[in-house]
């Protein structure tokens, strides 16, 4: 099964975007979260990487760079 890719964007880390990481862990059980350049949050990653783990009850499996792959 392909792992599921979703980028981290101008908005930042939305209620929706959280929404559909979850519905993807659900469904796949890995994905990969890039932060892009214009999202302001590139300073932050700890910051992302712990609340992607306290909002959606995953686990960090990798950080390189400003990809994020977690899984449940």
């Amino acid at each position: 099964m392909e792992i599921a890719k979703v980028n981290i964007g101008k908005k930042g880390l939305t209620e929706s975007l959280l929404n559909e990481i979850n519905l993807l862990l659900e469904k796949r059980g890995v994905v990969k979260v890039k932060i892009l350049r214009n999202s302001g949050m590139r300073e932050n990653k700890e910051l992302v990487v712990n609340e992607l783990e306290k909002r959606l009850g995953c686990r960090v499996r990798d950080v390189r760079g400003f990809v994020i792959t977690i899984e449940r």
